[in-house]
């Protein structure tokens, strides 16, 4: 049979698409990572992000971010004067910003796992859900202190900072519930000792918060010299044993992976 050379180039470019469209559809993009590896990187972010900035405030403003209203001497700044100067504010935001879909991603990974451990246990079901909202609202809290920083609307960075904390605090409180739950009818060592760090993590951050808070008051009541100081160091403990808590997750699905897959159909949007 004898084709005209527009026949010939037409039936080529069918036969290259169909094969493309298989390899295409054999082959899909699959990334695999580590749940462990996701943790950590997640808590990595903040953490890298707060110590560059405290570092960056310190040496190079440190005169601007460790100014009190009373005029005291003051040798550390707190992470709200850290994060609200150029460049620290954009290094924080972008860290923070890009941490923070993975930790949708784990407060939902915890909620399947409840609902899946706890199914015939109304109690523990229940605070599963609890569990969710609390860890979205903490995230919420973190990104609107991130974003609207102490130097530009004080007000509404001050109840950012207050929504993280009561959520993070009340989330903890239901995970350290959930996981003696866990415990209790799990035959594995690391179950038990996941539990144990959360209980003391927990039991720190919260020395840690009333240590902060009572330096806090009395700083601003009478004005002491290194009030301030102690405060500062205070508060980076408090976020540090928050994100230790945080950290467990790579022990609880240390067995899982996160997986990204491509689509081999071809769809138009």
């Amino acid at each position: 049979m004898l084709w005209t050379d527009p026949q010939r180039f037409k039936y080529c470019g069918v036969v290259r698409k169909m094969i493309a469209g298989t390899y295409s559809y054999e082959r899909p993009l699959v990334i695999r990572v580590s749940f462990t590896a996701c943790a950590l990187g997640t808590v990595s972010l903040p953490l890298l992000a707060l110590v560059i900035c405290v570092l960056i405030s310190s040496v190079f403003h440190f005169e601007d971010s460790t100014s009190t209203h009373c005029k005291v001497p003051n040798y550390l700044p707190s992470i709200s004067a850290s994060i609200s100067l150029s460049p620290e504010r954009h290094i924080w935001r972008f860290c923070v910003g890009l941490h923070s879909a993975p930790r949708l991603l784990v407060a939902f990974t915890y909620f399947k796992f409840y609902k899946v451990r706890f199914d015939a246990r109304l109690p523990e079901r229940s605070l599963a859900y609890l569990g969710l909202a609390f860890s979205v609202s903490e995230n919420l809290g973190l990104l609107l202190l991130t974003y609207v920083s102490s130097s530009e609307t004080y007000y509404v960075h001050k109840e950012g900072f207050i929504l993280f904390i009561l959520s993070s605090f009340v989330y903890m409180l239901i995970t350290c519930r959930l996981w003696k739950a866990v415990k209790r009818t799990s035959l594995i060592p690391e179950d038990a000792k996941s539990h144990h760090w959360k209980v003391r993590f927990l039991v720190l951050k919260l020395c840690f918060c009333g240590f902060a808070g009572f330096f806090y008051v009395k700083h601003n009541l009478y004005c002491e010299s290194g009030s301030y100081t102690l405060f500062a160091l205070f508060e980076y403990l408090v976020v540090f044993s928050n994100m230790a808590f945080h950290l467990t997750a790579a022990w609880d699905f240390r067995s899982r992976e996160v997986m990204v897959i491509s689509s081999s159909e071809d769809k138009n949007f």
